[in-house]
This record gives structure tokens, C-alpha cells and sequence, in this order.
């Protein structure tokens, strides 16, 4: 999959960040994009840029994805304008630090529409077309590291990401006779603005290695992907980390719930 002349995907978060990043790797490899964002001037300003760089056609589709109906506007918008699309990469996402008691209901809804519902409507719509149509297709769900995290702050995004990871990896097992590759990518830090951590704190990261640049991963997830793997965990220390997690006894657990989490409930 080295040319991706004649495909097109479709990338969700598109306007910036990882998802960017995605669209960034895909386009110089000449694979035409349906972009899909919530953030209408900077989705329509990226699309611009990867076609004017890339010579790929690259579509803008501004969509709210916690909307209770994303699959039926993406189906219809599929095909009026790339009935062909045979990669999908689920990647829109929130972050958010802080106790499921604080958070208002439209805050937690918000994390159930968008990394629960979104994703298994999407999955579920994209893995049909391409059974249906004896078609190959590729499918990268983005969970997160924080799956194996059950830490005091971490409630929402923690589940969600698990649920995206198990949804994933079974689907990999349902699709595997039909030709279409089902891959979760469970990235560590990366350093983008998700987290709120500082430019230089990221650069900083970066060059001792405890984080990833959005170029590297998302161009070593993208190799995984087509080659079939059924998930991606970037970075031998995050591997190890898991272990280091789920050891991590209840003391110092609480430790994090009350230097992080309730000082900062009480400014």
C-alpha cells in the first residue's frame, strides 16, 4: 500500500491534530479524502492546502458527529460525492480531566455520542458497504492507552477508549473472511495540544522520547493498518506501561486524586 493512487478515505477530526496528521500521510501517498469536522473554516482552509500540495481531491464535510444521526448524512454524503471510499479512520475525539460527579450530563453525553456511538455507527456503516459490495476496506479506530487506565479523573475517556478497543478488536475477527483489515491504534503521549500540555513541555517530551510526534505515529499506525495488524500500541515504554498500570496499587492511585484532581476541583 505504498501508492494509494485511486483510493479515498474518510477521516473524522480532520481539521487538525492527529486527524490532520492522518490526512497529511495519506495524501502524499496520492490517496484522495473526505475530511469530516465540526470546525467549518479550519476543515475548509486544511482541504484546500492538502489538494494545492498533495494534487489529490480532498472534500471538506463539516458534521457535528455527537448528532444522533452521523451515518445516515455520511452514507448520503458517500455517495453523492466518493462512493468508492475504501479507508475509514474513526479519530475525532475529547479529553477531559476530571471526576464523572463534576461533569455536567451534556458533558458525559458528549463522550458516549462521540467515542461510543460515532464510532460503532461509523464502523458499522463502513465495514457493511465494503462486505456488501465484495470490496477490500481498511479501518482504523483510534482508542487510547488511557483503556487500561481506570484512574481517579480519567471515568469518561478511559471507558469510551475501552469500549473502542474491544469494539475494534472483535470486528477485526468478524471481518477477517471478508478481506477488510480492522485495526485500533491505543497511542501514549503524543504531543498535541489534547492534553493542554505546553509547546516547549511537548518539544522537551519529544526529544527524550516519552513522547510521539503526530507525524510518526500516525505514519507508523497507517503502516499497521494495511499490513493487517489487528492493533497498534506505539512505543516500547507505553507497552511496558500497561503492566506498570495495572500494578499500580490503590495509595498511590489516590495519590493522583488528591495532588491533581482536588486541587484543582477547589480553585
Amino acid at each position: 500500500m505504498a501508492d494509494l493512487h485511486g483510493h479515498t478515505a474518510v477521516v473524522t477530526g480532520a481539521s487538525s491534530g492527529i486527524g490532520l496528521q492522518f490526512c497529511h500521510r495519506l495524501a502524499e501517498r496520492g490517496c484522495n479524502l473526505v475530511m469530516i469536522s465540526n470546525e467549518a473554516d479550519a476543515l475548509q482552509s486544511a482541504a484546500d492546502n492538502l489538494s494545492d500540495r498533495y494534487g489529490v481531491t480532498a472534500r471538506s464535510f463539516c458534521l457535528d458527529l455527537t448528532l444522533p444521526d452521523v451515518a445516515t448524512q455520511v452514507e448520503q454524503y458517500l455517495e453523492a460525492n466518493a462512493p468508492d471510499a475504501d479507508i475509514m479512520i474513526n479519530n475525532a475525539g475529547i479529553f477531559s480531566f476530571q471526576p464523572l460527579t463534576e461533569m455536567t450530563p451534556g458533558r458525559t453525553d458528549c463522550f458516549i455520542d462521540l467515542h461510543v456511538r460515532a464510532v460503532t455507527d461509523l464502523s458499522r456503516l463502513m465495514t457493511l458497504r465494503w462486505r456488501q459490495r465484495g470490496c477490500r476496506g481498511w479501518l482504523l479506530n483510534m482508542s487510547s492507552m488511557s483503556c487500561w487506565m481506570p484512574m481517579p479523573g480519567l471515568s469518561m475517556y478511559a471507558a469510551t477508549k475501552a469500549y473502542i478497543r474491544v469494539l475494534t478488536r472483535s470486528l477485526h475477527y468478524e471481518m477477517r473472511d471478508y478481506g477488510i483489515s480492522v485495526c485500533v491504534a491505543c497511542p501514549g503521549g503524543i504531543a498535541t495540544d489534547l492534553f493542554g500540555l505546553p509547546p516547549k513541555l511537548q518539544r522537551l517530551a519529544v526529544r527524550i522520547g516519552a513522547l510521539d510526534t503526530p507525524e510518526a505515529f500516525t505514519r507508523k499506525a497507517l503502516r499497521r493498518l494495511f499490513a493487517g495488524r489487528r492493533q497498534y500500541i506505539n512505543g516500547l515504554l507505553n507497552r511496558i506501561s500497561i503492566v506498570a498500570v495495572g500494578l499500580t496499587p490503590t495509595p498511590l492511585r489516590m495519590l493522583v486524586k488528591h495532588r491533581l484532581l482536588d486541587r484543582g476541583i477547589t480553585r
